[in-house]
């Protein structure tokens, strides 16, 4: 029998322009046997993002067969998108005792609490929701309506907040990346 030790999974969510993909990606530097499983999406990739790194960018049709063999751990449909994790990706780096972070919403992270009690929620917060708007129309990235889109769902997110272990206002990159860090470090 082995003693190897599985991993731990973490879950970070929050609204558009709380600042995840950020701090995801300090987590990542700074955390050592921490991994990143890689998400699915049917959405366009964004100026400077690249399939395989920041999603898997697959087509509406892939993403419904993948959901009708019951291939994702988690997914949802977002913003007019679906977005899904693959439950292969993460059983796969657990099992080999590394610790798994995800990115994903709201509902995928409820989903993923249902299939895996231990794994830990994190929300990021923004201090506010006038800092969140700010933060998105400094993005460029959205048009007025997909805006208006995002804030009426970071509201809706924002409710279920309390659904998580810990919450992270990011109101100071450094010091939200720092809570982070050590959460992880003392979780595992």
């Amino acid at each position: 029998m082995s003693n190897k030790k599985n991993g731990k999974l973490f879950v970070i969510s929050g609204p558009s322009g709380s600042g995840k993909g950020t701090l995801r990606e300090k987590a990542l530097a700074d955390v050592k046997n921490l991994v990143y499983s890689i998400s699915c999406t049917t959405r366009q990739p964004r100026e400077g993002e690249t399939d395989g790194v920041q999603y898997r960018f697959i087509s509406r049709e892939k993403f419904k067969e993948d959901i009708e063999k019951n291939l994702f751990l988690e997914y949802a449909h977002v913003h007019s998108d679906f977005y899904g994790t693959l439950k292969a990706d993460v059983i796969k780096e657990l099992n080999a005792g590394k610790n798994v972070l995800l990115e994903i919403d709201v509902q995928g992270a409820l989903q993923v609490r249902e299939k895996i009690s231990e794994a830990v929620l994190i929300f990021i917060a923004p201090p506010s929701i006038k800092e969140l708007e700010r933060r998105l129309r400094d993005r460029h990235t959205e048009t007025e309506e997909n805006l208006k889109l995002r804030l009426s769902n970071a509201s809706k997110e924002l409710a279920l907040k309390d659904k998580y272990d810990f919450i992270i206002v990011n109101d100071d990159l450094e010091t939200a990346s720092r809570e982070l860090r050590n959460l992880i470090e003392n979780e595992h």
